[in-house]
């Protein structure tokens, strides 16, 4: 049986992983490793230290289909919408701008609950804080070398982490990779932010119209998120309230090298110019996105870049299309086609 070995269980990953369950008549040995704690990759949900049924985005907010994605990627959507993974936005975001025909969906569990929907279907082996340093060819395998423990072989390696981090990668990789694709993969460029989960104690209550808010005018905070309300949970006398604020990118690239309790300190002096008077939260939770959204894709491979074909190894993610949903849905399918041909 093949070992397939997918680094990344973000969005792409997870999907890869589902899609090689499903459309591959040989049956695999599909492993996803994820130098993180947990799934999400950039759709990654956070919980209250104190209520673990307390959670915020600090990712990815909600999902815009367009019309054009609506017929392409209908499967993927419908499915995700029949188990209740996905529901339309019906809570007010002031500020957000939409195109004739868009449609918003939230996840009520929480946006990772996507990817641990399709890491479910894929009955993949998953193991996270598993950081990969060297990738080597050994007689006719892939060594994959990891920060902890001993290196392990497989037979198909498929990366799915941001780019910076596949051209970091030591051993035979960096020879494999050509001239022409080195070009490409180092002409992606990510825009960088931080994201601020606030947890608060139960029966706090947040008075505002709006279940999130677009802001325009203020050098840190670019949007807010009262993240309960706008999955449609209501606080209760349990559960607290749950608040998201993203930092605009110019915040996130100034403020990139400093420690995570000075970022945090500054978003809490323009929070309180924004919503005065909020009481300090009961816990909180400061993410930095060095890689947020892709400024600049690799034009000239679109959906994944296959680095060497005996034995495969092949790079997918958003820096191969866009940051957004359809995106990491296009480049999986584009790597599946590319695995089909020799598995």
């Amino acid at each position: 049986m093949a070992r397939v070995l997918i680094v990344g269980a973000g969005l792409t990953g997870s999907l890869c992983a589902a899609l090689l369950k499903k459309e591959t008549a040989r049956p695999l040995h599909l492993v996803v490793w994820d130098k993180a704690g947990d799934s999400g990759g950039r759709m990654t949900t956070a919980n209250s230290p104190h209520n673990p049924q307390s959670t915020v985005d600090l990712g990815a907010q909600y999902i815009t289909r367009t019309p054009h994605y609506a017929k392409k990627h209908q499967s993927f959507y419908d499915e995700l919408l029949v188990h209740g993974i996905l529901k339309p936005l019906t809570s007010p975001i002031e500020g957000m701008v939409m195109k004739e025909g868009d449609c918003n969906f939230v996840a009520p569990q929480g946006i990772s609950s996507i990817i641990k929907h399709y890491l479910k279907e894929s009955g993949a082996d998953i193991y996270f804080r598993q950081c990969v340093t060297q990738i080597n060819l050994r007689n006719g395998k892939w060594e994959v070398f990891k920060e902890t423990a001993s290196p392990e072989q497989f037979d198909i390696v498929v990366l799915t982490m941001p780019i910076p981090q596949i051209l970091h990668l030591q051993g035979d990789i960096t020879n494999l990779i050509s001239e022409c694709q080195r070009q490409e993969l180092e002409s992606v460029s990510y825009s960088s932010r931080y994201a601020l989960g606030l947890f608060y104690e139960a029966g706090m209550k947040i008075d505002v119209p709006w279940a999130g808010q677009y802001i325009s005018s203020n050098p840190c905070i670019r949007f807010i998120s009262i993240d309960n309300k706008k999955r449609n949970i209501e606080a209760s006398s349990e559960i607290g309230p749950s608040l998201v604020i993203h930092t605009t990118v110019p915040f996130g690239v100034t403020y990139l090298e400093h420690s995570i309790e000075n970022v945090q300190e500054l978003i809490f002096q323009q929070l309180e110019t924004v919503l005065p008077g909020l009481p300090r939260p009961v816990a909180t939770k400061c993410q930095k996105w060095r890689y947020s959204q892709v400024t600049n894709a690799a034009a000239n491979y679109p959906g994944q870049m296959t680095l060497h074909l005996k034995p495969l190894l092949v790079c997918g993610g958003d820096g191969f299309t866009q940051s957004n949903f359809d995106g990491c849905i296009a480049s999986a399918l584009c790597v599946l086609e590319a695995l089909k041909n020799h598995i």
